[in-house]
């Protein structure tokens, strides 16, 4: 029976960074993916936003990570060639009785270590956004965008460099626990079956599938799934808009927002419907709602000019109007089984976590060896 170091579960963007981390720590890895490509699931679906790490809670495992991650992904942009921009944001209260709620973002990001927001009054922000109507926003520098199958990209030729494999249309049909790990069995047109001292459950979407098909892991360990689906719809026409421009957060969801991919394209949303299929037709039935959403902030948004983009769906552990979770990163002392790690509801900032995440993964594991 061949035996391998490490299992990755997930090809996206916090799987390949996991993997990364462990192969560059000298551990042996190998990632399968059920997908014919990388990054085929939510990262292949999100807004390429590199967050500041602005709106969690402080101590939260969400914040630490995603300030620690957006510092790293920077890093690594910067020396792989992965195309970024630090274009900034501007978080916008419409009207004046959302100021001292504006105030409270900039108290909670200043306790997670986000010390460069900016108080701009309107008159500022007409002066470098002229379209943007508000009774005062803050300016936060340090969020940019990224190319996210660069970064995916990257991260899988650095994982290789230092030796981890990633097999593609490879499924996960199960584990069973042995006295010295786990036995994977994997499906695709070549069905393996390995031993691994740690296996690392990075599906996304599909987190809570792989591990219930693990034989001996609590069921009660694992943590509800609801699918929360979010639209997008694009700008025709020139994009006056020169940062992303961000409402008010409204509980777990932070408004339909100005997105911009590095060719200068303007894109809004998400907005945010809990589901129970996972539908990525672009529901034309919000067309409505995201003009009027976008009007508080950019009147002269004129009729006709928005049309369908696309659609993701963020892997939530909450259902609609319960408190937002933080991210779940499973251990054995928790779930009961040697040499298991889950990470479920890795939905936004995971792209920003991610190489954070990896590294929390690696060297928690160094420890427990």
């Amino acid at each position: 029976m061949e035996r391998i170091e490490c299992i990755v579960v997930g090809a996206g963007a916090v799987g390949l960074a996991v993997a990364r981390s462990l192969a560059s720590s000298g551990r042996e890895v190998v990632v399968i993916e059920s997908e014919t490509q990388i990054g085929a699931g939510v990262s292949s679906r999100n807004s390429g936003v590199i967050h500041a790490g602005i709106y969690y809670d402080k101590d939260s495992l969400k914040a630490r990570v995603c300030v620690q991650g957006k510092h790293a992904l920077y890093r690594f942009c910067e020396e792989h060639g992965v195309s970024h921009a630090r274009v900034g944001k501007l978080i916008v209260a419409t009207d004046a009785a959302q100021l001292p709620a504006l105030e409270a973002l900039r108290e909670r990001a200043h306790g997670n270590g986000v010390d460069d927001l900016e108080h701009l009054t309107p008159q500022q922000v007409r002066e470098i956004e002229p379209v943007v109507r508000c009774a005062g926003a803050l300016l936060s520098p340090s969020t940019g965008i990224v190319d996210v199958h660069e970064y995916m990209l990257a991260l899988e030729g650095d994982a290789e460099r230092h030796g981890a494999v990633v097999a593609l249309a490879t499924e996960f049909l199960g584990a069973s626990v042995h006295a010295d790990g786990l036995r994977v069995k994997t499906g695709g047109a070549e069905p393996m079956t390995l031993d691994c001292q740690w296996l690392v459950n990075c599906a996304g979407l599909g987190a809570q599938t792989v591990a219930g098909r693990i034989e001996g892991l609590d069921a009660g360990t694992i943590p509800r799934l609801y699918p929360a689906k979010g639209n997008y719809f694009q700008l025709t026409g020139r994009c006056p808009f020169h940062r992303l421009i961000y409402p008010m957060p409204d509980a777990a969801w932070l408004g339909v927002h100005v997105g911009l991919d590095l060719a200068g394209r303007c894109k809004f949303g998400p907005d945010l419907h809990w589901v129970e299929t996972l539908d990525y037709d672009v529901d034309v039935g919000q067309l409505q709602a995201f003009y009027a959403s976008i009007r508080r902030y950019w009147p002269e948004l004129p009729d006709g000019s928005l049309e369908p983009d696309y659609t993701g769906i963020r892997p939530k552990i909450y259902a609609k109007g319960q408190p937002a979770r933080d991210f779940c990163i499973q251990w054995p002392d928790e779930h009961g089984v040697r040499g298991l790690v889950n990470l479920y509801g890795i939905e936004s900032p995971g792209l920003t976590s991610s190489m954070a995440i990896g590294e929390h993964v690696a060297t928690r594991m160094a420890v427990a060896a």
